[in-house]
């Protein structure tokens, strides 16, 4: 607010002090009536905000619940000891396995192994010999420069820095005789096998040879397949751990058993569709106790909470309630009951008797297309969408309404500096005729004085 400089002048008046109590008694009915309005607007999206939030925490918990519900999940169990292993798989893209339940008899007849080659012994600075080794497997194969002079180590290094990881690698085992070259297959299985050949360079690389049946280098653990039996049905893979046996379900062999049948069991699992049932009744419980409570009023202080009223709140309250009362029967059927204050509590026994009985019934009321999460889910998302959202089209609007206020106050400033100029003007021109007339009226003191000597 603009001050003048001006002070007393003639009359005593203390200008500056005057024209701002004035101007303050005259801005603060209105300033009032806007921070009043501008306090009720801020409760009332920060309330808004808060019911926002709940409702996108019921929206996730309902999504991960319809997931859930959508794709049944499966459990594996094997007897302890046994040689193989088995999980359930579950499609990356769709979240979906192909498992069913049911039992399978599984015997392990051999498992998978890489193959390891091996060269004779030679000196540890004995130059081997110079040229190129070419190293295969499936349908791969790397050429390794061999410079002259190299020794086994030199080899070696040179054979892991072309394979990189990839198909073999080498090492050098020093013994009582000496120092060999031991080539290991990275991959299990015949497809894994490794040949090896040598050409240019003075020859000495025979020695590091193998074509698969034989060669400079002896074979001391031949690559060999995994072989199992389900059901009487055998199978042979290049892995020991197989996905394509078993409509969704991996075995993990690990021990060899043949003679030994061991049964595989899958079968439903309900305990991640609870977690995520509970999850949600959580979710909803918090959403209704959170709308009940800031449209509540407390009869014994005659206090209105901030959305006491409200039609939106209402309008909530209502559209939740009728999405339960619609679906009563089948979810008590699956455990879910509605308690008097209009939350929900789940009764885990009786959701394990209804799956065990009727293992779809969840995917019905809670799955995709489901009766109550189909309703369930095109409310919150006409409630929370982004842009056309009812929730958010309200919290748009109180926006407005703060800033259309903040506007308002800026205009009132702007009126009070206006006031406050004029009521400066009109007290100094008040008090410069009051030092006029005092002037005046000593003037005439001073005459009548020497008239009278």
């Amino acid at each position: 607010m603009a001050s003048s400089s001006l002070s007393v002048v003639g009359s005593g008046l203390d200008i500056p002090t005057l024209v701002s109590q004035l101007v303050a008694n005259e801005r603060k009915p209105a300033a009032d009536r806007i921070n009043t309005q501008g306090s009720t607007v801020t409760a009332k999206l920060s309330a808004l905000g808060s019911i926002k939030s709940s409702l996108s925490s019921m929206q996730s918990a309902l999504d991960a619940l319809v997931k859930g519900a959508s794709n049944q999940a499966y459990k594996t169990s094997v007897p302890e000891g046994s040689g193989f292993g088995a999980t359930v798989v579950t499609d990356a893209t769709t979240g979906k396995t192909l498992a069913v339940a049911g039992s399978y008899n599984v015997e392990v007849l051999s498992l998978a192994q890489p193959q390891k080659l091996s060269s004779g012994a030679f000196a540890a600075d004995a130059a081997v010999g110079d040229g190129t080794l070419k190293i295969a497997w499936d349908d791969k194969s790397i050429d390794v420069e061999i410079k002259p002079g190299s020794t086994l180590a030199d080899i070696a290094a040179a054979i892991n820095k072309s394979a990189n990881g990839k198909g073999v690698n080498a090492t050098v085992i020093t013994a009582s005789d000496g120092q060999h070259l031991v080539l290991n297959a990275v991959d299990a299985g015949t497809k894994g096998a490794l040949t090896v050949s040598a050409s240019g360079g003075n020859g000495g690389l025979s020695a590091l040879t193998w074509d698969g049946t034989s060669g400079g280098l002896a074979q001391t653990v031949a690559a060999t397949n995994a072989r199992v039996r389900v059901d009487g049905f055998e199978r042979e893979s290049s892995s020991n751990s197989i996905s394509d046996l078993i409509p969704g379900i991996t075995l993990n062999l690990n021990k060899a058993e043949e003679g030994t049948t061991r049964t595989l069991t899958v079968s439903q699992d309900n305990a991640p569709l609870k977690i995520n049932l509970q999850a949600f009744v959580s979710a909803y419980n918090a959403s209704v106790n959170l709308l009940k409570n800031s449209s509540a009023y407390d009869a014994t202080n005659k206090r209105a909470s901030t959305l006491t009223g409200d039609s939106l709140v209402r309008g909530l309250q209502q559209q939740l309630r009728g999405q339960l009362s619609a679906n009563v029967v089948d979810m008590k059927a699956l455990g879910l009951t509605i308690n008097t204050d209009g939350t929900l509590a789940l009764n885990a026994s009786t959701f394990d008797k209804t799956l065990a009985e009727n293992p779809n019934a969840a995917a019905r009321l809670l799955g995709k297309d489901g009766t109550l999460s189909d309703g369930l889910s095109k409310l919150l998302k006409s409630n929370l969408d982004t842009g056309t959202g009812t929730l958010t089209l309200r919290t748009d609007a109180l926006n407005k309404q703060i800033k259309k206020l903040e506007k308002d106050l800026d205009d009132l400033d702007a009126r009070m500096e206006k006031v406050s100029a004029r009521y400066t003007r009109q007290f100094t021109a008040m008090d410069s005729l009051v030092a006029q007339m005092q002037g005046t009226s000593n003037y005439l003191a001073q005459q009548l004085a020497a008239m009278q000597k």
